[in-house]
């Protein structure tokens, strides 16, 4: 009998969910993510200080900003990643410009050229924006120009319908962060196919499915693998390597989940900004966890920014 990490991939393809180089090579996952929070823990591991100091000696050379330094810390991050996957490496414009669509444009377009000048083409690249409605329309831009993107912090189904209008490649809609929320707000646990983590990724993905949207739905932020295991089918996962490591220390054959089979119930709507700003304010969970994740990236990138700083006044740079 296979492993279920094997099982799964028989039928969803897998995304590692992290920037630690060493847990990509064990696991071989198809494409990796990064995200603010996941390049500060990076920035803290020793294995990366010679990337970092690199990175603090360009950016001290052409007296660049720190939030620079950050962006060539990230694009270095994902050009080595990118060596260890055949897929690709989905990197994260700053949270504190979600909800400006022209910066966010700007930034998107940097970090596709500081790829391209490390030599990683943008066919290999996915930008990261917040799932606002600034964010949804500078993505439909990026798409029109070529550069293709993944809206994260993804966690009502205006969010989705949005997005998928836009034609974003690719959308992240978040299973943890709305299993915490309704598992505090009910004061009750919830497992499996009643997960209400799990049945927002699977009405969005029925949704998409029955309505032929081109958009890919990628399922993150998992708390256990039992949620992983009820979305199997589901285009693309991005998984922890701890859930990843769990899920290839265990035997057991794993099958396409019920939720994802059956059809949408959902009529097509096309939201114009005040039916999606009303939408989306009408589901307290995903308006609390839309700007609670934001602040979270914000505050990491801070602490990174500071990180930095720290680092390059210890160097004499």
């Amino acid at each position: 009998m296979s492993s279920k990490l094997q099982s799964l991939k028989q039928h969803t393809l897998i995304v590692a969910d992290t920037g630690d180089i060493e847990a990509i090579r064990n696991l071989q996952p198809v494409d990796a993510t990064t995200n603010p929070s996941l390049l500060l823990k990076a920035a803290e591991q020793e294995s990366y200080s010679p990337l970092l100091d690199q990175v603090i000696a360009e950016s001290a050379s052409s007296a660049a900003p720190i939030t620079e330094a950050c962006d060539r810390f990230a694009v270095a991050v994902g050009s080595e990643i990118i060596k260890l996957i055949p897929g690709r490496i989905s990197t994260e414009v700053d949270a504190r410009l979600s909800f400006d669509r022209p910066a966010t444009l700007k930034k998107a377009v940097e970090l596709i050229e500081r790829y391209e000048r490390a030599g990683v083409t943008r066919d290999r690249v996915l930008i990261k924006i917040a799932s606002t409605w600034e964010g949804i329309q500078a993505a439909a831009e990026l798409e029109r120009e070529g550069i293709q993107c993944n809206l994260t912090l993804l966690f009502s189904f205006a969010q989705a319908k949005a997005c998928a209008d836009a034609g974003v490649f690719l959308i992240s809609p978040f299973v943890g962060r709305i299993y915490d929320w309704y598992k505090k707000q009910e004061a009750r646990d919830f497992s499996g196919l009643e997960d209400p983590g799990v049945q927002s990724v699977a009405r969005i993905y029925r949704y998409y499915k029955q309505h032929m949207y081109n958009t890919v739905v990628m399922g993150a932020s998992f708390r256990n693998s039992g949620q992983i295991e009820a979305l199997t089918g589901c285009d693309r996962l991005t998984i922890s390597p701890a859930l990843l490591q769990s899920l290839k220390d265990e035997q057991g054959e794993l099958n396409i989940s019920p939720l994802l089979s059956s059809d949408s119930s959902d009529e097509r709507e096309v939201l114009n900004e005040e039916r999606f700003r009303w939408q989306h304010n009408e589901d307290a969970m995903a308006t609390e966890k839309l700007a609670e994740g934001i602040r979270a990236f914000a505050a990491d990138q801070l602490k990174l920014e500071k990180l930095i700083k720290a680092r390059a006044a210890r160097s004499g740079v």
